[in-house]
């Protein structure tokens, strides 16, 4: 099988590796679908598509973990359009999320949605870890340790 991951990953954190390190438990490939990347230089999605990517790439690749593809999906405000966007650019068997928005537009679809393990959800918050950064509180360790090398070359 093949899982779908869908997040904005805004940083992507110990619990999105959690979570994706869960999915290949089951399934023999999991491809990460980085949403919203348009988004990049705001306070909700400080990071671009591609700064994502990496981090998320960096970190997979430190766990050794090979069976994963990442692909690029932006904010289209249909969800029809967005399900037939996702499946224009993979092939999926089903889907993993507990984001109500993106289980209803894949149940609707017709995709099986499955709720992934949530893993300390108050610490592991990526709207946690951009809030401490912001603060300049420590948030080093709610991240895996490439994620958080990245984030310092990027610091002004």
């Amino acid at each position: 099988m093949i899982a779908l991951f869908v997040g904005r990953f805004q940083p992507f954190h110990r619990g999105h590796l959690k979570v994706i390190k869960e999915i290949l438990k089951e399934n023999e490939k999991v491809i990460i679908a980085i949403g919203s990347s348009q988004e990049n230089g705001t306070e909700d999605n400080p990071f671009s598509f591609e700064e994502r990517r990496k981090m998320i790439r960096d970190s997979l690749n430190r766990e050794g973990i090979k069976t994963f593809e990442i692909i690029e999906v932006p904010d289209l405000m249909d969800d029809v359009k967005w399900v037939s966007e996702i499946r224009r650019k993979c092939s999926f068997d089903r889907v993993y999320s507990r984001n109500p928005w993106t289980a209803r537009c894949f149940r609707k679809a017709g995709v099986p949605v499955l709720e992934h393990g949530l893993y300390e959800k108050e610490k592991y918050s990526a709207t946690e870890i951009r809030k401490r950064m912001r603060a300049g509180k420590r948030w080093e360790k709610l991240v895996p340790e490439s994620v958080g090398q990245h984030i310092r070359l990027l610091a002004p």
